[in-house]
């Protein structure tokens, strides 16, 4: 069965079969690789967030930390991290967490660049096949010792143009789309969980949070390491 599967795509592609096949392998694993990382996070609800945010938190850092132990995702792997410091000041905390906010975010990130190449491959190699089935088409007429040019004569090397295309087409299209897709949801997980780590490391402060309109100077994650490098700035001499 395989076999005759093979070789039926391998009539249709020609040399472009195993190109095809490996760009076609590659989207699929990565597509749903990245589905398997974000289909749980789209069921899972986590009650203490809600408490972070209408400041009803009411326990130690030592017994949330305990609470959060089993909960996965990146919100409350953050939580935890960000938990085992308390102890800490709070800048080395701020430190720390942007290092392992940008460290996340590359393993979001991770494959989609692939996706993207290959969305830029396949229809290029749909091109070339393109190419070579009129180079093909064009031989069956120049080899052809009759007068006459009938449909049969051009099926060949034309249906090797369109099958490539189409194929090219098809593997492009979803690439492209999941590299789009899984790239916004990957900057919308970081800045959620940095939003929520603001909450948490405020809270760690002893800031009231008392809902959204409350008024705070939360860090932003994003700056801390040029807030850090002027910090570390010599004072000018007079």
């Amino acid at each position: 069965m395989e076999l005759n599967l093979y070789q039926s795509l391998h009539q249709q592609l020609g040399a472009l079969t195993w190109p095809l096949l490996i760009c076609a392998f590659l989207t699929l694993m990565i597509l749903l690789e990245r589905f398997a990382i974000l289909l749980p996070s789209l069921f899972r609800r986590q009650s203490w967030l809600g408490e972070l945010r209408n400041g009803t938190l009411d326990e130690s850092s030592d017994s949330l930390l305990e609470r959060l132990k089993d909960n996965r995702g990146l919100i409350s792997c953050g939580a935890r991290h960000l938990l085992r410091q308390a102890a800490q000041p709070k800048a080395l905390r701020e430190e720390l967490l942007s290092l392992w906010l940008a460290r996340e975010k590359r393993k979001l990130h991770a494959g989609l660049k692939l996706l993207q190449y290959i969305g830029t491959i396949s229809p290029l190699l749909g091109l070339l096949g393109t190419v070579l089935g009129l180079v093909e088409m064009f031989n069956d007429i120049g080899a052809n010792q009759s007068d006459s040019i009938t449909p049969a004569l051009l099926a060949s090397g034309l249906g090797l143009a369109m099958y490539t295309t189409a194929a090219g087409l098809l593997i492009a299209v979803p690439a492209l789309l999941g590299a789009q897709l899984f790239g916004l949801w990957a900057e919308r997980s970081v800045a959620s969980c940095a939003h929520v780590l603001n909450h948490l490391n405020l809270w760690l402060e002893g800031v009231p949070l008392q809902g959204e309109d409350n008024d705070y100077a939360a860090f932003n994650l994003s700056k801390l390491s040029q807030i850090n490098d002027k910090r570390r700035l010599p004072e000018p001499l007079s």
